[in-house]
């Protein structure tokens, strides 16, 4: 899923309910034996702290790089307890998913059970119709670069105020939904584009790529992710929540502004349907398993040279805050010109970043237990990568 809370690139503001967390901060700390020093993880940990002094609750991160792996924390997991963030919290990572989508189908592909030029129609025949949307018009490629036009179901209003945001997310939090009602939510609308003319970032789009996935493969979305990422990869703390509603252990509480009214108010969401996020964004994980898998991802162990290059191949993107997106995977840049490769996601209670340099050689993910303020994330981002 996409970022909650006003538009897809945009937050509200600091409240000082959550400012008050600054009190709790705890520096960072890294993995036993790890030479966090010497590789200089001493700037990242400074911007934890700092983006925790700037209001967020709390942070979790790791990194990967030639010197070896390093884990932190900073600030609280829990503001009613002051406990502090864990090393080695779970949490939903959001739209980090589509990239795990992506790899998915871009493995089918190279198994020859179809091509990214197919239609949406020729696998999910009379599923894409109405309102000028016409699955015979989008290809498969199209939906994993969000070039295909399909309306954004979280934008639709009506969802927004039932499901995103004040008194209707607490209400139906806990309720199961099914991805026919995401896609009948967005078909209600007529498309943005005609497919292919841009690029506009549609969670519409990776809800059906899931469904596809379903109908090429074995048995669920979530069986061949499991079967082809999480298990061969070793990644023992990323799961799909089906319709669970609870972070499995460990992990912290998660924190949101539901009320754009009552900015200082800051609400428990930790417990959430898994299925409202479905394959647009419900999987969950930790930072370090985030890394293990974009470095396998990056260095070609999960993908054939030619599907690779496919996933990095990109198109523009105006007005976005990645420079270029590619096929479930966005390329960044930092401060100082180092390019990335990664995904953000942003949804109830968590804001995370998951990124690797091209060759693989250093990865770095965190995950903030607070969604109203992403602006001291590529802070955290520059203090990695841009090293004096």
């Amino acid at each position: 899923m996409a970022l909650r809370n006003g538009t897809k690139t945009g937050v509200v503001g600091i409240a000082a309910a959550a400012v008050a967390a600054t009190a709790f901060v705890a520096p960072a700390q890294a993995v036993s034996g790890a030479p966090s020093e010497r590789s200089g993880h001493r700037a990242t940990q400074r911007a934890m702290d700092a983006a925790v002094r700037a209001g967020v609750p709390g942070v979790t991160a790791h990194a990967r790089d030639a010197d070896g792996a390093w884990r932190a924390a900073s600030g609280v997991g829990d503001l009613t307890k002051g406990t502090p963030r864990g090393k080695d919290d779970k949490f939903r990572v959001a739209s980090i998913t589509k990239t795990f989508v992506a790899t998915v189908l871009l493995q089918m592909e190279a198994e020859g059970r179809l091509d990214l030029d197919d239609t949406v129609e020729r696998h999910l025949p009379g599923v894409v119709r109405g309102n000028g949307n016409d699955g015979r018009k989008i290809k498969v490629r199209q939906l994993l670069n969000h070039t295909s036009g399909l309306f954004d179901y979280l934008d639709d209003p009506e969802y927004r105020r039932t499901y995103l945001e004040g008194d209707g997310f607490l209400r139906h939090r806990y309720d199961t939904l099914p991805p026919e009602k995401q896609i009948k939510v967005a078909l209600s609308h007529r498309p943005d584009f005609t497919p292919g003319a841009r690029h506009a970032y549609s969670n519409t789009n990776y809800i059906l790529a899931a469904l596809i996935i379903e109908k090429l493969g074995e048995g669920t979305y979530e069986d061949e992710v499991r079967a082809r990422i999480i298990r061969p990869l070793g990644l023992k703390n990323t799961s799909n929540p089906g319709n669970s509603i609870h972070l499995p252990q460990p992990s912290s509480r998660a924190y949101s502004k539901l009320f754009p009214a009552r900015p200082d108010r800051v609400d428990d969401v930790t417990e959430l349907n898994g299925s409202q996020g479905w394959a647009d964004g419900d999987i969950i994980s930790t930072a370090g398993d985030l890394t293990r898998f974009y470095r396998a991802l990056l260095r070609g162990k999960l993908l054939k040279p030619k599907q690779l290059k496919e996933m990095t191949t990109t198109v523009d993107t105006p007005g976005e805050s990645y420079k270029a997106y590619g096929l479930g995977i966005a390329r960044l840049k930092t401060s100082c010109g180092t390019t990335l490769w990664g995904h953000a996601g942003g949804m109830a209670g968590t804001l995370s970043l998951a990124v690797s340099t091209a060759d693989g050689r250093h990865q770095l993910a965190y995950n903030f237990n607070g969604d109203w303020d992403a602006s001291p994330m590529m802070k955290i981002l520059d203090a990695e990568y841009c090293r004096s």
